[in-house]
């Protein structure tokens, strides 16, 4: 039994045909777009892996490019079938395949949603973990002479720059750590020697921040 039966003539089944073409390559477009924002965030997080925490996930960018290139096939494969069904006689060989293929494309915007809701719902998660990753790094903004550790001065600099902000949650931040290294302190120094002995640690804190936290204008 038919639900909402229509009929349509030659004329309005190429209109319709037009339309629906055109819908789908707008959907590719913004499949490639998609596709491209996962690119840029994959990029973008590995640029910055020094300062992320381990637990640092690549799910969301691999996900939005997966599902740009599903969507890329998808409309791309239905615009196609648009594009045939204005010569009848191509249509007959793609008709048996489209209930199969309507099937498929309702699945895949379930799981498009789904993705599109994860992927909101771990915005919260890469801000913690950048947060946390950028906490860790900011104790080793000092060890610029230790193998593995030393482009983390660079990183966190540029970060800064970039950004303009200055430390994880505010410029205090930088206050509860040692941010200079030792080969700069002067161990003969009165001032040095008594500030390293006054942090039960051995550490030597100072009320300042690095350059990169200065606004330039």
């Amino acid at each position: 039994m038919a639900l909402l039966k229509v009929k349509f003539n030659q004329k309005k089944r190429v209109k319709l045909a037009q339309g629906l073409w055109l819908m789908n390559w707008f959907s590719v477009f913004a499949g490639i777009l998609v596709f491209s924002m996962g690119l840029f965030l994959k990029i973008e997080l590995r640029k910055r892996s020094e300062v992320m925490d381990n637990s640092e996930s690549h799910f969301v960018p691999n996900s939005l490019i997966l599902m740009g290139i599903l969507s890329c096939a998808f409309n791309g494969f239905a615009g196609k079938i648009c594009y045939d069904s204005l010569d009848p006689a191509k249509f007959a060989k793609w008709k048996p395949l489209l209930k199969p293929y309507l099937a498929l494309c309702f699945f895949f915007n379930i799981l498009l949603f789904f993705v599109a809701l994860i992927c909101f719902l771990m915005r919260g998660s890469l801000e913690s973990t950048l947060a946390q990753g950028l906490k860790n790094g900011m104790k080793f903004y000092r060890d610029t002479d230790t193998p593995g550790r030393c482009f983390m001065k660079k990183t966190i600099d540029m970060l800064q720059i970039e950004f303009k902000c200055c430390g994880n949650s505010g410029y205090k931040d930088w206050f509860e750590i040692q941010w200079i290294s030792n080969r700069y302190l002067d161990f003969s120094s009165k001032e040095v020697k008594d500030r390293i002995k006054s942090n039960v640690d051995g550490r030597y804190l100072v009320d300042g921040v690095p350059f990169s936290c200065c606004n330039p204008s």
